[in-house]
């Protein structure tokens, strides 16, 4: 499997935001066949930063309904991946 088709997007949200500032994580939405070695090489080698820790956690997709008609989004996996002490990942530096 190729490095980029192992990460999908970066997960940017308010809690997102508060976690990269105050912790040093960022998050992504990853392939769900990857495991932590393989997201923890992608980002490594992606970003040209040193990784400490990759957590994985499958989110199974939400029900929803529209009248009479139910439906499921997909399930998908996220990763939370602690940086080093020094190293940073700006997504949207200079907007």
């Amino acid at each position: 499997m190729n490095q980029y088709d192992i990460i999908i997007k970066p997960l940017n949200t308010e809690k997102t935001n508060i976690q990269h500032e105050e912790a040093n994580k960022v998050f992504f939405e990853v392939s769900r066949s990857a495991n932590r070695i393989e997201i923890k090489k992608a980002i490594e080698n992606i970003f040209k930063v040193n990784v400490s820790n990759v957590n994985t956690i499958q989110v199974k997709g939400k029900i929803k309904q529209r009248g009479k008609i139910s439906g499921k989004r997909r399930d998908w996996k996220k990763a939370i991946v602690t940086l080093m002490p020094g190293e940073r990942i700006d997504f949207f530096e200079g907007v």
